[in-house]
C-alpha cells in the first residue's frame, strides 16, 4: 500500500554511519624549508590529562586567625596586612585608650570594606575582623544572653 515514511530522511538526517566523513588532518607548511610537516592530530593522551581533576589534591592549606592586641595605633598596619594575607583577626582593645581604640577601628572598616571582609563586635572591648573567604555564623551576645552572662 503506501510505503513507510522515515521522518529522520524528511529532516535530512539518516541513520547511516557511511554518509559520515571524516575530515582529512590538516598539514601544515613550514616556512623556513617549505617542507609538508606531520599532519597534526590533538594528542588524545594530553587532552584528557588537562582535564582530569584529582580527587586528592593534598592537604589543604589552613586558614589562620591571628589574635591581635594593640597597644598603639600604629599597630593597625599588621592588622591590615594579616587581613590582605586572608587571615582573620581578633582584636583586643583591653590595652589600649578608647580614642585610638576607634581610630583603629575606624581604619580597619575602610580594609575590610576594599577587601569585601567583614568586622563584627563579639564582646565588650573584643573585635573580629574577617577577609572575604571566611564565614561566621552565629552572634555571641545572644549566646551570653542564654547563658545570663550578658
Amino acid at each position: 500500500m503506501a510505503s513507510k515514511f522515515n521522518l529522520s530522511k524528511f529532516f535530512g538526517m539518516t541513520d547511516d554511519a557511511d554518509d559520515y566523513i571524516a575530515p582529512a588532518p590538516k598539514t601544515t607548511v613550514s616556512t623556513k624549508t617549505n617542507q609538508a610537516l606531520q599532519p597534526q592530530t590533538p594528542n588524545l593522551r594530553t587532552t584528557n590529562k588537562q582535564k582530569v581533576v584529582p580527587i586528592t589534591a593534598g592537604p589543604a592549606k589552613a586558614s589562620k586567625i591571628v589574635i591581635f592586641e594593640p597597644r598603639i595605633y600604629s599597630d593597625v598596619k599588621e592588622v591590615a596586612t594579616h587581613l590582605m594575607s586572608n587571615r582573620a583577626v581578633v582584636l583586643n582593645f583591653k590595652r589600649i585608650d578608647q580614642a585610638q581604640a576607634k581610630r583603629i577601628v575606624d581604619f580597619l572598616n575602610g580594609t575590610v570594606f576594599a577587601i569585601n571582609g567583614e568586622i563584627e563586635r563579639v564582646g565588650e572591648k573584643i573585635f573580629l575582623c574577617t577577609p572575604a573567604n571566611f564565614e561566621v555564623d552565629g552572634n555571641l551576645s545572644d549566646v551570653l544572653r542564654q547563658d545570663g552572662l550578658s
